[in-house]
């Protein structure tokens, strides 16, 4: 099978096609014939250099496909030759064939292109991971969404805009405020021009957020930490500005906040198969319904 290649550590012009064998399904994954492969900052970090993939896991770049199952593993349930589906996996997306663990596959939403669920997988599983699962937001809180256009961005305003809660967030362009307002933004703040600490606190009078969703990082994390209201939770998913930071944690204490964070890619694989059900159950009506899509870039 073709597969893309890294000749070495850099830019897009170290990728090539090469050829490796198609691979066999485990007792526990089917191997899926890829019609689409997302395209996610970890695959850009990996490519640099910056981001090893965790032991044991494919060194093919790509963490969500969509495509049909050609072949099951023994012990796949749920699960049949010809389904359409999309994925998370832990690599192997960029190649003609990849394989996935049955429970991190789910059934293409109705109306929705093989390219468009390729874009699914990853944003999605993470955003709910980190909001619904672990962080359990509540219904007419306040949210903060920090680079509001960027695949997680853009995921998170439409889920928890459906899900009640007044959304924030920042962009970094007068269009991409545009397009966040669009998707269901309250409040959509290009950085460039207005200070969002100042913005976000006349807004709330004074009051701040109950979360904050970032993948800035550097000077953004004292000023989220000014914003949290007592009891808040900073969630931090990149650090795309740095994340060697200095802070004062006088007002952690005080405020009573949770500064937590994850990595999708190396959760285990009961704590993907929580996330995948959720997500049918939750999610997939929603996308069924046109009242949140995928966003595909190009």
């Amino acid at each position: 099978m073709r597969v893309v290649e890294i000749k070495k550590q850099g830019g897009p012009e170290v990728l090539y096609i090469g050829s490796r064998p198609i691979p066999k399904p485990k007792n526990n994954e089917v191997l899926i014939k890829v019609k689409a492969a997302g395209v996610n900052k970890p695959d850009i970090l990996q490519r640099e250099g910056e981001y090893p993939p965790p032991k044991g896991v494919s060194d093919i770049l790509g963490l969500e496909i969509s495509g049909g199952v050609v072949e099951i593993g023994k012990k796949t349930k749920n699960i049949k030759i010809g389904d359409k589906v999309c994925a998370l996996v832990s690599g192997g997306g960029y190649s003609e064939y990849c394989l996935a663990p049955y429970q991190q596959c789910l059934p293409i939403p109705k109306n929705i292109s093989f390219e468009e669920a390729s874009t699914i997988p990853e944003t999605f599983f993470t955003v709910w991971f980190n909001l619904f699962i672990r962080s359990r937001i509540e219904k007419n809180k306040k949210i903060l969404i920090h680079g509001g256009s960027s695949g997680i961005g853009t995921t998170a305003i439409q889920i928890t805009k459906n899900f009640g809660l007044e959304v924030f967030t920042t962009t970094r362009s007068k269009n991409k405020s545009i397009k966040c307002k669009k998707l269901g933004a309250d409040h959509s703040i290009n950085v460039k021009n207005v200070d969002f600490e100042k913005l976000v606190k006349n807004k709330t009078k004074n009051e701040g957020v109950d979360v904050i969703l970032d993948i800035v990082g550097g000077d953004y994390v004292q000023k989220n930490i000014n914003l949290l209201k007592r009891n808040g939770i900073l969630i931090n998913l990149g650090w795309l500005t740095g994340s060697i930071v200095k802070i004062n944690l006088l007002m952690v204490m005080l405020k009573r906040l949770t500064i937590t964070g994850s990595t999708l890619r190396a959760g285990s694989l009961k704590e993907k198969e929580k996330i995948a059900k959720e997500l049918k159950k939750y999610i997939w009506p929603l996308i069924e319904k046109k009242k949140k899509k995928p966003i595909l870039s190009k």
